[in-house]
């Protein structure tokens, strides 16, 4: 019998020797990514996965775990096969040109002038 830290697999009294079976494609479910969104008007943001039949059981698994103790005003849930991302390769696609370094909010120093505005308004106070 095979002994293991967690008491489920050894109460199950799996012989070590035995052939376990490939899992078929349905013997599992797919998975969806859940989409919370706190308050009404903000943005929806990824809290994790849920394993379910079907996009409904999706919505009810995602509900139980990830909105039972926080705000909740509505929750996405979509298959991770319809998500497309970027392979790490490309990142080049990320990088900005020099000439067009203003359109990045970043390279503004507002704090510096705000700062300096109060610096003069508390001087003149005084």
């Amino acid at each position: 019998m095979i002994e293991s830290l967690d008491p489920r697999i050894t109460r199950a009294n799996i012989e070590a020797d035995s052939a376990i079976d490939p899992l078929t494609p349905l013997d599992q479910f797919q998975t969806f990514e859940v989409f919370h969104q706190k308050k009404r008007g903000q943005q929806h943001v990824h809290v994790g996965i849920v394993h379910a039949p079907n996009p409904e059981m999706a919505l009810l698994y995602a509900k139980e775990q990830y909105s039972r103790r926080g705000q909740t005003s509505n929750l996405w849930v979509v298959p991770t096969s319809c998500v497309t991302a970027t392979e790490y390769f490309d990142d080049d696609i990320f990088s900005t040109t020099e000439e067009k370094i203003y359109r990045d909010p970043g390279t503004y120093k507002v704090i510096d002038r705000i700062k300096a505005y109060k610096e003069r308004k508390a001087q003149t106070q005084s």
